[in-house]
């Protein structure tokens, strides 16, 4: 069962409301979760079904997006946080809106229209050049200290990277962070032409494993829209919560919630 259309609208409305804040409110609302409680007890209740494969987002689920704050900073000093916040916001929102308007473009193409739309915002004067130094820094993210821990534990079910990004970005963020060796296919958005949460995106999971049942898939995203999109699909489902954030409001909730991606190990194993 995929997403329905009221569902996504409402999505993408609160992402374009959201650009209306300013920069100094992306972090203090957007990016920084509110103090609650969130646990494993909050999700689905009963066993999983038995994982044969395990499927993860990449941009903010492996690779830290936000280390591109540094690079800004270094460009443009005191401002490399608001930017590289800006920026994913934009990114993402372009995602959606292009595949509204069924006007796909590749991700290396709607992260540099981001990142333009960013540097207008905040009056930044970014050279060429500076704008190729932040680029290039998508093809260099930093993977988060528990992907290489949680990707070999576990071994040996065969582990993918199912993204938005382009083929060659994936590569080179895999390549550089040395991921590479531990994954079994990185898939890319480009074979449906359309972006997440669309479910043409989760297909390409399951014709790549050939897995006929859907719950024998996990799927592995810290974008809660993203998960409850694959939840939808009919994958089983693990949102890392990384900012402790509630659950989004769309009509289905992750299998299980966790803080850290090496949480899966006994989950998935056990």
């Amino acid at each position: 069962m995929s997403l329905d259309r009221r569902n996504f609208l409402g999505l993408l409305a609160a992402g374009a409301a959201a650009t209306t804040l300013t920069a100094q409110s992306f972090s203090e609302e957007l990016l920084t979760a509110p103090a609650t409680e969130h646990s494993q007890a909050e999700s689905t209740s009963g066993s999983l079904p038995a994982i044969k494969a395990m499927v993860f987002d990449a941009y903010g689920t492996l690779f830290d997006v936000y280390s591109v704050a540094a690079l800004g900073d270094q460009l443009f000093p005191g401002k490399g946080k608001e930017l590289s916040q800006l920026w994913r916001l934009k990114q993402i929102d372009y995602t959606w809106l292009r595949s509204l308007m069924g006007k796909h473009e590749d991700f290396w193409k709607v992260t540099q229209d981001g990142l333009d739309f960013t540097c207008k915002q905040l009056n930044l004067e970014c050279t060429t050049a500076q704008r190729d130094q932040l680029m290039q820094a998508y093809n260099h993210l930093t993977a988060f200290p528990d992907v290489r821990p949680a990707l070999e534990g576990l071994a040996p079910l065969p582990r993918a990277i199912l993204s938005n990004g382009s083929p060659a970005m994936l590569q080179a963020a895999a390549k550089s962070s040395g991921i590479e060796g531990l994954l079994k296919h990185i898939i890319s958005v480009e074979d449906a032409g359309i972006f997440k949460p669309s479910p043409k995106v989760y297909q390409l999971a399951v014709d790549k494993f050939k897995i006929a049942d859907r719950s024998n898939i996990g799927f592995v995203s810290s974008n809660c829209w993203d998960a409850i999109g694959a939840k939808s699909f009919g994958f089983t489902v693990f949102w890392i919560n990384r900012g402790n954030a509630p659950v989004d409001i769309l009509g289905a909730k992750p299998d299980r919630i966790l803080n850290k991606l090496t949480d899966l190990i006994p989950l998935v194993k056990g």
